[in-house]
């Protein structure tokens, strides 16, 4: 019998990476501070009513034409290798998939970010991930960034939760997702979602609601962030951005782990019984 799987899906920016991607090399590439690029970005959102994710896209578009900077595929991979994260990130993968391994199930990795897509393609973790999913640019016939492709808002996070289920990689399959499976690729149940705060409250909410876990992440000394989240109900946990081994963030998972595991194996005693 196949090992059942574990979705573990992350937010990327302050969830595993210790700042937004843009923060890294891209913004001070355009000689601006993170103060005046997500300034403008709120000003030209502000004043045209552009939605906030289709609003930052714009202007990396616009502030890399103005300076002559070409926004191409290849350079928003380069910018990946910049991106910093949180102590025991690097590691974390191999760890957990060996202690699942190790308790009769497997896991799979993957990222919902409202961040570019090409930048975490260009990171040192990519490799990890079942799937990732981001925002991602149109290139014209030089390979130049001229329209978004694909955007992911916090809202519109959610229905990769559902792609993931299913089993449907391809963002553009609208008829599978929204098929009914009976045979999921992953049930809600073995979910958990891990994820820094207000823009992950939809994601947090259904796989909650659903019988997964969510954890919300917070940065040392901003605890606060999250704690409304858990009074409200809308998480499971909230845990330090510490992936070390032995940290808390790793023995809660791994105890997430081992309540699948112990359900799973009585799920499948009793669908025997049935027989």
């Amino acid at each position: 019998m196949e090992k059942p799987i574990v979705a573990l899906i992350y937010d990327f920016d302050k969830t595993l990476a210790t700042n937004d991607m843009q923060a890294f090399s891209f913004i001070p590439n355009l000689g601006m501070t993170e103060k005046e690029f997500w300034g403008e970005t709120a000003e030209f959102s502000d004043r045209t009513g552009t939605e906030s994710v289709l609003a930052y896209l714009h202007t990396m578009i616009k502030e890399c034409q103005e300076r002559g900077i070409p926004l191409t595929k290849t350079y928003l991979n380069s910018l990946g290798k910049d991106v910093k994260f949180y102590e025991g990130v690097t590691t974390w993968f191999k760890r957990i998939n060996e202690y699942a391994d190790s308790i009769g199930i497997k896991v799979e990795h993957y990222i919902i970010s409202s961040g570019n897509k090409e930048i975490i393609e260009g990171s040192s973790i990519a490799k990890e991930f079942k799937a990732v999913y981001g925002c991602e640019f149109l290139y014209n016939r030089f390979g130049v960034a001229y329209y978004p492709k694909n955007i992911i808002n916090y809202t519109l996070k959610t229905q990769y939760l559902w792609r993931i289920s299913k089993g449907v990689k391809d963002v553009t399959d609208d008829k599978s997702v929204n098929s009914r499976v009976v045979d999921k690729h992953v049930e809600f149940r073995n979910m958990i979602y891990l994820g820094d705060g207000l823009t992950d409250i939809p994601c947090m909410t259904v796989v909650k609601e659903k019988g997964g876990k969510a954890i919300a992440v917070y940065q040392p000394n901003k605890k606060d962030v999250v704690e409304k989240l858990l009074d409200d109900n809308r998480v499971n946990y909230v845990c330090k951005s510490d992936f070390r081994a032995n940290s808390t963030m790793e023995k809660l998972v791994k105890l997430i782990l081992d309540s699948i595991s112990i359900t799973e194996k009585l799920l499948e005693k009793e669908n025997n019984a049935n027989v």
